[in-house]
């Protein structure tokens, strides 16, 4: 798998993608360019975020990524568009993968939190839809020494990674969920980094990628709009009027 070394492209991506969402049907966000006619739709450019070193490709294409894993239940929706038109990205492909309620990510050693080799829990693939979007079952992710609450992602097309980056959640609702549910509040060490301390979010975009947590019940939502560049893009879907 190559990564596209385009350093105008790099540069963009850069700047920031708001993660508004209405409904998985339509274009999830969009504002009207300032320097554009009034009817031109432009989407903003999703950030690049360090991919980190827990990354693997098991091979999973799956909606449910638990694999049993105790926590609040979380529902997950990204659509992948481009930044210029807001046209939707189909048959794209998303990997996700992120940490479980004690921080602990699946299919490594010598983690400060634990040791999963051999497991898959937590990750997943979905391609794109004709609207762009994907799906995930999951749960409310957990932290670990370090960082701050978060989901990664990448997005790739024809063996090309467009953006890798990374979701964050408001402090609030994670000190509310870690404070009250389990298996999160049965650890014992205190969380030692939040959105304000964390590197990553800090210097790599994080404020463009936080999304709004919707509650339903016990379980949550949350979703994200990832825009990509114009040239990194093969086949799009023009968004419904």
């Amino acid at each position: 798998m190559r990564r596209n070394r385009n350093a105008n492209r790099d540069l963009t991506r850069r700047q920031a993608l708001a993660g508004a969402a209405a409904t998985a049907s339509t274009i999830l966000a969009w504002r009207p360019a300032a320097q554009a006619a009034a009817s031109t739709k432009v989407c903003i450019l999703t950030p690049e975020a360090a991919q980190g070193p827990f990354y693997f490709d098991p091979k999973l294409v799956r909606t449910e990524i638990t694999e049993g894993k105790p926590g609040a239940p979380l529902a997950l929706t990204l659509q992948v568009v481009e930044a210029e038109n807001c046209a939707s990205l189909k048959a794209a492909r998303v990997d996700v993968w992120h940490s479980d309620g004690l921080g602990v990510y699946s299919g490594y050693a010598r983690q400060a939190t634990g040791w999963t080799e051999g497991e898959t829990f937590l990750r997943g693939t979905q391609l794109t839809d004709a609207d762009g979007a994907v799906r995930f079952t999951t749960i409310y992710p957990g932290w670990y020494p370090g960082r701050t609450p978060h989901i990664h992602f990448k997005v790739i097309l024809d063996d090309q990674d467009l953006v890798t980056g990374q979701l964050y959640f408001p402090d609030t609702v994670s000190e509310r969920i870690y404070a009250t549910l389990s298996p999160y509040r049965e650890r014992k060490a205190e969380r030692d980094t939040f959105n304000a301390n964390d590197f990553i979010f800090q210097k790599q975009g994080g404020s463009e990628t936080l999304v709004a947590v919707e509650q339903d019940g016990g379980s949550y939502r949350v979703r994200l709009v990832i825009g990509i560049a114009g040239d990194s893009r093969q086949d799009t879907v023009q968004p419904k009027k």
